[in-house]
């Protein structure tokens, strides 16, 4: 029988998964990922969705952000989060294999917002 050498990941490497998957390891959080995975977010649309306030869905929002899973950017006065390890699919797609009976569909996006032209007429300022 042949037996190849198996190489393990350093413990070092090992702690910092470790702390990375628990930031993960939380309800809203894994589905604030689901949802980015799909597209881009404003905070208050994630907060609506996951049944949340709006500081709350911050607060989770920046601790994925800091771990490096997510980034941002501002559009005015709103923020968007998208998805920054593309890790997260493969790890989404466990958890979908093993737990996902069932489910919710994604949540509309926003509606864009209506505003008047000089001509009186409506048109969409997204």
């Amino acid at each position: 029988m042949n037996k190849a050498k198996i190489q393990l990941i350093e413990l070092e490497a090992m702690q910092a998964a470790a702390e990375c998957l628990k930031t993960i390891a939380h309800p809203v959080r894994l589905r604030m990922i689901e949802m980015l995975l799909h597209r881009e977010w404003t905070v208050g649309e994630l907060a609506d969705a996951c049944g949340v306030q709006s500081h709350v869905a911050s607060e989770h929002l920046g601790r994925m952000k800091d771990r490096g899973l997510l980034a941002n950017r501002r559009d005015g006065r709103r923020i968007f989060y998208c998805i920054e390890e593309a890790g997260l699919e493969g790890i989404m797609q466990c958890i979908r294999k093993r737990f996902g009976k069932g489910g919710t569909p994604i949540p509309e996006p926003e509606v864009t917002r209506q505003k008047s032209n000089h001509d009186g007429k409506e048109q969409s300022d997204g």
